[in-house]
């Protein structure tokens, strides 16, 4: 059998750390929800002592993800994508500064200015698709760089080598946030990246019906110390949510497979609707980020945001319109979902320079049958005419 390098994506989503029980014969990870494990001497025992610490089925989960990131310092799950957010964060120090992109992910900005800033840890927004401003924004105080491509929920595209490159000449360390984009479609680390984070929530896990986060090493440098922070905080997920993403794990490339194609035909039909006054979708040609995805991605992803020539009320109103696009926060799922990020999920950066047009909708592409999809969308935007 070929080196696990060597194998394809889908055949380590399937098999990377995921051996049949010795014992039984299982083709599945068992879930284990043994809390502790019997050691035969003190110190002397099979790879586990508590499940806070070390737990078999989050192991493989671990396993599966890092093989797929191409990660060679390893990976660590956790109870939520904020959770692993929290953890990387901590290799900066009070007194240092983080450099986020000018659109981030609600969730994040809240936790840097609400929980990080208090305590000394700084963060400056910065157009990332813009290195010389970039580079300007650069001090001595500067630790780490963290990017999102595509962005959420603006979907815009950073140049992952082109700012590694920048932030580790003046020596900060690179996180990509690859919830967006997923292993299959694109490769952080490879890219020049230190480490990637994941909520497992998302496309991972697949069927809206797990939370969990996970980040991805590039070396054992950084690893090491996030281990430390798993281990003595304690936000690890359950054995039965890692089985649950673990499940999804094998089904992504088919899944993202579908989610490229189905967004893209709804960016195209969005695109031409006279009520709709911009698409965000980084397939489309004329979106400015899209040389660089094609570039560093294998697909545009299942994401696509548009703005309504009508404003808030017409965003709220497509909102609660359509029947087959569930209005619910969350992406990334079997399901199709819309929601307006300016009262939802970006609700916290509202005032703030990271606030969102209040007449964007975000929609999440699901597995339906795409002629309903389009249908369900022409529908909703009829309402506005």
């Amino acid at each position: 059998m070929s080196k696990d390098s060597d194998l394809g994506f889908e055949t380590k989503a399937i098999h990377a750390g995921q051996d049949p029980d010795p014992i039984t014969g299982a083709v599945v990870p068992p879930i284990s929800l043994a809390s502790t494990f019997a050691q035969t001497a003190v110190g002397h025992h099979n790879g586990f002592e508590y499940s806070r610490t070390g737990n078999p089925t989050r192991r493989a989960l671990e396993t599966a993800l890092a093989a797929l990131e191409g990660a060679a310092g390893g990976g660590l799950a956790f109870a939520s994508g904020m959770a692993a957010e929290d953890a990387v964060l901590r290799l900066a120090s009070p007194g240092d500064e983080v450099i986020i992109p000018n659109d981030a992910y609600g969730g994040t900005y809240r936790l840097l200015e609400r929980v990080w800033r208090p305590l000394g840890i700084a963060s400056a927004p910065v157009d990332l698709s813009d290195l010389e401003e970039l580079a300007a924004t650069f001090s001595p105080a500067t630790r780490m760089v963290w990017i999102e491509t595509p962005t959420n929920p603006l979907l815009n595209i950073v140049d992952i080598a082109a700012v590694a490159e920048l932030a580790h000449a003046h020596g900060a360390i690179v996180v990509v946030d690859n919830t967006f984009a997923t292993p299959y479609l694109q490769q952080p680390l490879s890219l020049g990246a230190d480490v990637v984070v994941h909520s497992t929530t998302k496309y991972i896990g697949g069927h809206s019906d797990v939370v969990g986060g996970f980040a991805a090493f590039g070396s054992g440098d950084h690893a090491d110390a996030i281990a430390f922070y798993q281990n003595a905080l304690g936000a690890v997920p359950s054995p039965f949510d890692c089985y649950l993403a673990l499940r999804g794990l094998k089904t992504l490339a088919v899944r993202m497979d579908r989610h490229c194609a189905s967004a893209a035909s709804v960016a195209s039909m969005l695109h031409e609707h006279p009520a709709v006054a911009r698409v965000a979708y980084p397939g489309l040609v004329d979106h400015p980020g899209h040389d660089v995805a094609r570039a560093q991605m294998s697909g545009f992803g299942g994401m696509v945001s548009f703005i309504l020539k009508g404003g808030e009320n017409a965003a709220l109103e497509v909102a609660r319109s359509t029947r087959l696009f569930t209005l619910a926060e969350s992406l990334g799922a079997v399901e199709s979902l819309i929601e307006h990020p300016h009262r939802m999920t970006h609700a916290s950066v509202a005032d703030s320079p990271l606030a969102v047009d209040p007449g964007l909708l975000r929609l999440s592409v699901g597995l339906e049958t795409i002629g309903d999809l389009l249908d369900d969308l022409a529908g909703a935007l009829d309402h506005i005419a």
